[in-house]
């Protein structure tokens, strides 16, 4: 792979994705009263389609830059689900249980629960689908599946990562613009933390799956369904948010742990 980062990437993703959720944020404006974008079928559908940008931006230049065959191999390369047993269990039980830590450890100190945002228990299967292919594990296209690689191969795993995952935590700035949306209730910074933490640990599931890239979504998907099934943010302004804060630590400390262990495996064998 060459050292060269294709820029056209991140242009092509933000201008998609920007354009979209800037058309929310100027339907939230313009509408008054208690119209809540978010809660509407075409507020949902506008998010999910900015979404897309990371996707549209690999597409776009794989095809522009590497050719018509080199896409249709990117694509296959989504085909597969074997990631092997090792990548699922780490997938559910890091993500879930790094979710369900900092759900129920507030409670030890005093604080009483937040009950799940699902209606039950039973459609997360449902839901994970949803998360995997429209409610965010869609990014993982053209983030870890892309664009991953070529920043690892430029600046090593550890600044590579660092640097996709603050990119990808401004990619989702406009969101504190959209009335309805988590991200108004949490802090930008925390978020950040999470992202460069997802950032490493997505990036590992993808390389120990055998660069099954599948699995990047799925990872993804996950991330995002646990929360609603093991709430960490409280949907409310000017109140304390221990859980958001014990869980972007937990995500963070967990990406930094990862990366270290596959930066050692890397220079022990390069010996």
């Amino acid at each position: 792979m060459e050292s060269r980062i294709p820029i056209r990437f991140f242009i092509i993703t933000f201008l998609w994705s920007w354009i979209f959720i800037g058309i929310a944020i100027i339907i939230s404006h313009l509408n008054t009263g208690d119209f809540s974008l978010m809660e509407s079928g075409i507020g949902l559908l506008i998010i999910v389609f900015g979404a897309c940008g990371p996707g549209v931006g690999a597409i776009i230049s794989i095809y522009t830059i590497d050719g018509k065959d080199s896409l249709k191999n990117f694509l296959k390369s989504f085909l597969s689900i074997k990631f092997g047993w090792k990548v699922w269990i780490a997938i559910f039980l890091v993500l879930g249980g790094s979710c369900f830590i900092a759900w129920i450890m507030p409670e030890f100190f005093g604080e009483s629960r937040i009950q799940t945002f699902l209606p039950s228990v039973y459609i997360f299967p449902l839901y994970l689908l949803l998360m995997i292919f429209f409610g965010g594990g869609q990014e993982e296209i053209g983030w870890r599946g892309y664009i991953m690689p070529h920043l690892e191969n430029k600046f090593g795993l550890i600044l590579g990562g660092l640097i996709l995952g603050i990119i990808w935590a401004i990619w989702h700035l406009p969101l504190w613009l959209v009335p309805g949306s988590s991200q108004i209730y949490m802090n930008f910074f925390g978020f950040a933390l999470s992202c460069i933490g997802y950032s490493y640990f997505f990036s590992w599931v993808i390389k120990a799956s055998g660069n099954r890239l599948l699995s990047g979504l799925v990872a993804h998907g996950a991330a995002n369904a646990f929360i609603p099934l093991f709430p960490t943010l409280i949907l409310a302004k000017n109140v304390k948010q221990t859980r958001f804060w014990i869980y972007c630590i937990i995500v963070l400390a967990i990406g930094i742990i990862v990366v270290l262990a596959r930066t050692y495996r890397n220079r022990k064998y390069a010996v």
